[in-house]
């Protein structure tokens, strides 16, 4: 009960302030109707039951399976049987994430299923040099600079109007199902390398899986050479109360079946893994599954009320403020919606809590916290620049991204791990469903290309945590330096103070 308490304060915590900012925009710049008002308000009820029951349910169940898997797959005499695990492990998470099949429906040039089995192999690939890095001991920042170069050489060759959703594809793919099962993998692994920077390998597994998809979809816009176009989407909305039950009631059973097919390879796993290794003794096995229950039907909760409640809200916002003669405050309500979604993310909590336990409270879950909302805030006042001036995507995520990669080399390691897994973490089905949609909404009134203009600011939310958490590590680098040099200096002093003493009382 305490649990479900202490989840129920930091879910309200997220939420309600993301809840009283679209409040005061409606009755000031940017007017809702009330059906919307009323879906907005019933969907802040199910995203805050939702968050709690998800983050209940990851803690008890997708964090003991990640890290026992991880930790099998450690102990692995052989490496060929571990690559082959973690590539299927890889591929089967991925094709089942939510956010995909969104992404996949935006891009009408590539068949769906083609894109997603593209984007789950690159991940599969990745969830493999992965699991060989942390055996191998490679530094991370080395590997990000080779293949974040890559990307970069292989952005010039996209077609344009396909570079964002190249990019957005790297934040999709790590949403909330995939991220605490692969962050606690990667814990698993590392734990069981016994290395001395066993616990800086413990991050770094999603900051890999999110290259995996740009390479697979960037490769996959040159070969087929689309011409990328978006799908008019008719927002549904209710006119009273009634209505506005009804098109809850009426989504739940999707919602319901589509979280069900994306946990079930984890499910299935779990169930292969107790049968092979006998792991988790019986009450460890129920614990899991009724771990495994409140996370399905938490993540139910969330993505009907995110979807259902939030999406009308932020697309007819962003289209209030920018159809407005105060066209320019979309900049400044944008960075402060930034700020605090990202608080609302279900797998920011979980990379929090993994940060705190791997450092022992050494790197705390409020610094993190205040890291990644300055980047997620910088990252969506820009993306409205764009939506207002249509300035070009690829030359700010290039800038920002040899910025991030430039830092690796004046930081602790841990810190570009923490980094580069955030901005995967970062951008998960709040970005998808309310900051997206707020900036489509933003750039059709404003008249810009909603392909160009609108669509990467999940990229961009991916990318700047990737400068603000390695600044905050440069910071407590320099500050530490500080100490030292404080210290050394007083101990000098003491020993001078000694000498003297001797020489007086002689």
């Amino acid at each position: 009960m305490n649990l479900l308490s202490k989840a129920m304060k930091e879910a309200i915590s997220s939420v309600l302030p993301i809840f009283a900012i679209v409040l005061v925009l409606s009755v000031s710049i940017a007017p809702l109707e009330t059906g919307v008002l009323v879906l907005f308000l019933f969907g802040t009820l199910t995203l805050i039951l939702g968050m709690s029951l998800f983050t209940i349910g990851s803690e008890i169940s997708m964090q003991p399976l990640g890290d026992g898997i991880g930790a099998q797959i450690g102990k692995s005499k052989h490496i060929l049987i571990p690559m082959i695990i973690c590539f299927v492990l890889g591929v089967m998470i991925t094709i089942a994430e939510p956010d995909l099949t969104v992404l996949a429906e935006q891009v009408p040039s590539v068949p769906n299923m083609t894109l997603i089995v593209s984007v789950g192999v690159g991940v599969g690939i990745f969830l493999t040099i992965s699991m060989v890095r942390t055996r191998t001991g490679i530094p991370l920042s080395r590997l990000l600079i080779i293949f974040y170069l890559l990307v970069i050489v292989l952005a010039f060759f996209a077609p344009d109007n396909f570079i964002p959703a190249a990019f957005d594809s790297g934040g999709v793919t790590t949403g909330p199902i995939t991220v605490p099962f692969i962050m606690a993998l990667g814990a698993g692994m590392a734990m069981m390398s016994h290395a001395k920077n066993a616990h800086e390998n413990s991050f770094g597994l999603v900051a890999l899986c999110s290259v995996g998809p740009i390479l697979s979809v960037l490769i996959l816009s040159i070969t087929f050479q689309p011409e990328a176009t978006t799908t008019e989407t008719q927002l549904i909305i209710a006119q009273d109360t009634k209505g506005a039950f009804l098109l809850f009631a009426q989504a739940f059973p999707h919602y319901a079946e589509e979280v069900l097919i994306a946990l079930a390879p984890i499910f299935g796993c779990l169930l292969l893994f107790q049968l092979i290794t006998r792991s988790f003794s019986k009450h460890q096995m129920i614990r899991i599954i009724v771990g495994c229950i409140y996370t399905y039907v938490g993540l139910v909760l969330f993505l009907a009320g995110a979807n259902i409640g939030f999406m009308p809200a932020g697309r007819l916002i962003g289209a209030g403020i920018a159809a407005s003669t105060t066209k320019f405050l979309l900049i400044p309500a944008g960075a402060l919606m930034g700020y605090f979604v990202v608080s609302a993310e279900p797998a920011v909590h979980s990379l929090k809590k993994q940060v705190a336990e791997v450092t022992n409270g050494a790197i705390g879950q409020n610094a993190i916290g205040i890291a990644l909302s300055i980047g997620v805030a910088c990252s969506v006042g820009i993306a409205m620049l764009r939506v207002l001036t249509g300035i070009p995507l690829l030359p700010i995520l290039i800038a920002g991204y040899l910025i991030s990669l430039v830092i690796t080399f004046f930081v602790p390691p841990i810190y570009t791990g923490i980094a580069f897994d955030s901005g995967g973490v970062a951008s998960g089905p709040m970005t998808t469903t309310f900051i997206l949609p707020f900036a489509i909404g933003a750039c059709e009134a404003a008249g810009g290309n909603v392909m160009t203009d609108a669509f990467g600011i999940v990229a961009m939310v991916a990318m700047t945590p990737l400068i603000t958490i390695q600044v905050m590590g440069l910071l407590g680098r320099m500050k530490q330096k500080k100490l030292q040099q404080q210290a050394h200096s007083q101990l000098l002093q003491i020993e001078d103070d000694m000498i003297y003493y001797k020489e007086v009382t002689k």
